[in-house]
Order: structure tokens, then sequence, then C-alpha cells
């Protein structure tokens, strides 16, 4: 049986989110080697939006399926747990490309110069800026920062929000857990009484069955007294 759409879905934007990682991992090494990974940011971009399209659409579908009961609940709440681990993914892989490529020192004038003004020899500063950062004033670079952290954040609210679901979900199916145990205690209650009924039924039928070959035994001496009786008198 082929697979089901949506876990099709699914799986297809767990590849794009590794892709993404990787894709990151790999900008980030041209940066610290002095390439251009204006290219590779560009793609970047364009796959985070991309995964936050198909993500919304996965939403959307489970919850359009759970609302007609095309699935059960348990799956629902099982598929439901994957997209909001997967969103928490996204928002992670989002802060990851704006924090790498943001990257600043807010004190950069201060390494940049010396006291008199002058670039202090030897630096690193002076070669592994970022081409993002290089020439923006301070009050840039911290606006910069500050967009990093609200993404952070944003990302941290994300996690917290699928924490708390699963608490959630553990609990529902710890009282599911519990009704399903009262619903199995009487049903073997039930049982109990019905296996009691059928011995006391069995019995019975034995006793009826004992009395009927009794009276037909008793039928038949009668019978033969009565054959006795008549030839004796002829």
């Amino acid at each position: 049986m082929s697979q089901d759409l949506w876990l099709q879905n699914y799986d297809a934007a767990c590849r794009m989110a590794r892709e993404i990682a990787e894709n990151i991992h790999e900008r980030n090494k041209q940066q610290r080697t002095g390439g251009n990974p204006a290219k590779l940011n560009m793609s970047l971009r364009a796959s985070l939006q991309k995964l936050k399209q198909n993500i919304a659409q996965l939403r959307e579908t489970l919850n359009l399926n759970s609302a007609q009961r095309r699935i059960m609940q348990a799956e629902a709440n099982r598929r439901q747990t994957l997209v909001d681990d997967l969103a928490t993914r996204e928002a992670i892989l989002n802060t990851s490309f704006k924090e790498d490529i943001s990257e600043a020192e807010p004190s950069r004038s201060c390494l940049m110069t010396g006291a008199n003004g002058s670039r202090p020899a030897g630096n690193p500063w002076l070669v592994n800026e970022s081409e993002q950062t290089r020439g923006l004033r301070f009050g840039e670079i911290k606006h910069q920062q500050q967009q990093i952290i609200e993404a952070q954040d944003a990302g941290l609210d994300a996690l917290a929000a699928v924490i708390s679901r699963q608490k959630q979900m553990g609990q529902e199916i710890g009282n599911e857990l519990e009704e399903q145990n009262e619903i199995i205690d009487d049903l073997a209650q039930l049982v109990d009484k019905t296996d009691g009924r059928i011995q006391n039924e069995t019995h019975r039928v034995k006793l009826l069955d004992t009395k009927s070959a009794t009276r037909g035994m008793q039928g038949m001496v009668v019978l033969l007294l009565v054959a006795i009786v008549v030839v004796a008198s002829w």
C-alpha cells in the first residue's frame, strides 16, 4: 500500500530542512575562508521561505483531515507533534541563517582603531570581518543584533509551545488509558458473571436430562407390569 500523501509531504519537508542545514554550514565555511557566499545566501532565503510554506500547508491539511475524521485522533496528535518539531527546526535554521549572515562585533570601532585612530597590527577583525557588516555604523550593527535576539526568542517560544503541547498530549493519553482500564475491568466482571450464568444453566440442563431419562424408565416399568397382569388374567 502506498504511503499517505501527508506523510510523503512531511518527509519531503524534512529532507529540505536537512539540505538547508547543510547549505548553512557550507555558507559559513565560505565566509570563514574568505569566499563569496552571496549565491548560497539567495538560495537559502528561498529555501527557508519554501520550508515555511510547506509547514503551513502541512498544518492546514492536518487540521482538515482531523476535522473530517479521516484519521484517528491518536494519529492526528502524533502528526501534530511532528509538525511542531519541524516548525521548531525551521525557526532554529532561520535563526542560524540570520545570526551567521549578520555576525558582527558591537565594539568593532574600538578593535579597528587604536587610541590615536591608527589600526593596530595583527587585529584579526581587519581580515575576518563579514561583508554584511563591513561599512555599517554601530547603530546598524546593533539593530542587526536585536533582530537576531528576536529571532532566537521566537525559536524559544516555538520550542516552549511544542513542549507544552507534548505535556498536554501525555496527560490526555494518561487519562485515556485510565478510562480504557476501567472499561477492561467492567468487561472482565461482565465476562465472569456471564460465565457463572452459563455454568448454572448447563447444570440445570443436565438435571432436566436426568429427570427425563428417569421418567422414561418409570413409564417402561409401568407398561411391563400392565402386560404381566394382562397375561396372567388370560
